[in-house]
């Protein structure tokens, strides 16, 4: 598995697909980056390149954005993936956007490409039926940015041969991953479920009055924020004590929310036409140029948390268990 040796593709150069770009031309992957509208075209190699030297200036790479962007081919014309040994698409969540997009790369991709989609709502198993060739259809499900992130879902759908997920599943770890492997298809994957379950009660919290945003998101930064760096849920039951928490589901699950509507709080966000720090209309309220201090903030914490990561990979017990053991 030498990345040198495995061209891949991407198509669509939103947010997600500029940093997945730069993630696979870090791990060493010659790249075509496809531009389903025009428009991309304008923004996505500046992106790329703001990316790689971000990338260099913080010390996750040692070369200048220049070593990397040799290796990338930026283009309208999906021709380019020929050679490509594996196709990502990363377009907005439409099925029939996607469908169309399958139908270009599947053109001119080699029957035994892997062609895989980053959606994070549409099922694996529907969008495999839209294709030519199910069995080498997947998910891959990235989380921005993709470059500095450790977090990658594999999902394998109803008809893809398992092999194809193991294979990504290997090698994204070379991309900087620690993966996950979906082997059966389920609506939102692993993450969303648990996230959305989450944003769900944090919203009904503060819609029946109970705390105000800044209140959940507190208690979210100092609790769960705290230690899921290091551990997940499980790890942790486990290092404070699964009893206490057996006794608390008994009395605790019944009353947590489990309404299937969307919530009022976000719906009337987004009527409003809210889209977050990306038009300064969200949950909170944004002064002027408070949005863009916020996206320069968490870029900046995307590289001091990967950093501290880094110290804790999934293995550091076994590996100090290990180092106490040759000592």
């Amino acid at each position: 598995m030498n990345p040198n040796e495995i061209p891949v593709g991407i198509v669509g150069l939103g947010l997600m697909g500029c940093s997945i770009v730069t993630c696979l031309l870090i791990a060493g992957h010659p790249v075509v980056a496809i531009a389903p509208i025009s428009a991309d075209l304008l923004h996505a190699e500046r992106r790329i390149r703001e990316h790689l030297e971000n990338a260099k200036e913080k010390g996750l790479v040692e070369n200048g954005p220049e070593f990397y962007l040799k290796n990338l081919i930026i283009t309208e014309d999906y021709a380019e993936l020929k050679l490509c040994k594996i196709v990502n698409e990363c377009t907005i969540e439409n099925i029939d956007i996607k469908e169309s997009v399958y139908k270009k790369v599947e053109a001119v991709i080699a029957p035994d490409a892997l062609l895989s989609s980053n959606t994070s709502a549409i099922p694996i198993s529907q969008l495999q039926k839209l294709t030519l060739h199910p069995e080498r259809f997947l998910g891959l499900h990235w989380t921005e940015p993709a470059h500095t992130t450790r977090f990658l879902e594999v999902i394998c759908g109803d008809d893809t041969d398992i092999k194809n997920g193991e294979y990504l599943y290997e090698l994204s770890h070379k991309w900087g991953k620690e993966p996950i492997l979906v082997r059966k298809d389920i609506a939102g994957f692993i993450t969303n479920r648990l996230m959305y379950a989450m944003y769900r009660e944090a919203i009904s919290l503060v819609e029946n009055g109970y705390a105000t945003i800044e209140d959940v998101d507190r208690s979210c930064r100092n609790n769960a924020g705290y230690f899921m760096t290091l551990v997940g849920v499980f790890r942790w039951m486990d290092l404070t004590g699964v009893p206490a928490y057996h006794t608390v589901m008994k009395n605790l699950l019944p009353t947590l929310n489990n309404s299937t509507e969307v919530p009022e709080l976000i719906d009337k966000v987004v009527r409003e036409g809210g889209r977050g720090v990306a038009n300064s209309h969200g949950f909170y309220n944004y002064e002027p140029g408070e949005a863009e201090v916020w996206e320069e903030t968490f870029k900046e914490f995307t590289y001091e948390i990967r950093q501290l990561a880094l110290k804790y990979p999934a293995d550091v017990v076994k590996k100090r268990l290990a180092a106490k053991g040759e000592s």
